[in-house]
């Protein structure tokens, strides 16, 4: 076989691969959505409307910086009903456009706690302080699919 007719059958098999591969992201019953960050949070007996009033400054006023600089989508305080002492009472809930606007999470982060509270020692030092009126739980962070 001549080097001309193995290149062009190289070519060939190449661009049915790509061909195959783009067909098969169309069969998907869905597309991605945005991104969802859900801390759980447990307040501290007696403490629960104190948290919920640094909610409404401090945190408010960080998402609210966040999402006019377009780093949020959206944010939402959840109310839970906790079953054991384990279980968070509140959810802090953080929508994203996509995966790829946490590649700069830490200066934005920064960016805000700056802007807020004067300094990243400062924002720490505060969220220290918050362990006496609550408990972070974790968090989890997931994708929404948009079914078609």
């Amino acid at each position: 076989m001549s080097i001309k007719i193995r290149v062009a059958a190289h070519a060939a098999f190449i661009l049915l691969a790509c061909t195959s591969f783009a067909a098969l992201a169309d069969d998907h019953a869905y597309t991605l959505g945005q991104v969802v960050n859900v801390a759980r949070i447990r307040t501290v007996d007696g403490k629960f409307d104190e948290y919920m009033k640094w909610l409404d400054t401090v945190w408010k006023q960080e998402q609210e910086a966040a999402k006019k600089a377009g780093y949020i989508v959206s944010y939402e305080v959840i109310s839970v009903e906790a079953r054991t002492p384990d279980d968070p009472d509140v959810l802090l809930v953080v929508r994203y456009k996509n995966w790829a606007s946490q590649d700069a999470a830490l200066e934005q982060g920064d960016a805000i706690a700056k802007q807020i509270e004067g300094s990243v020692a400062a924002a720490s030092q505060s969220q220290a302080g918050r362990a006496s009126i609550r408990r972070v739980l974790g968090s989890s962070t997931m994708q929404v699919l948009n079914l078609k």
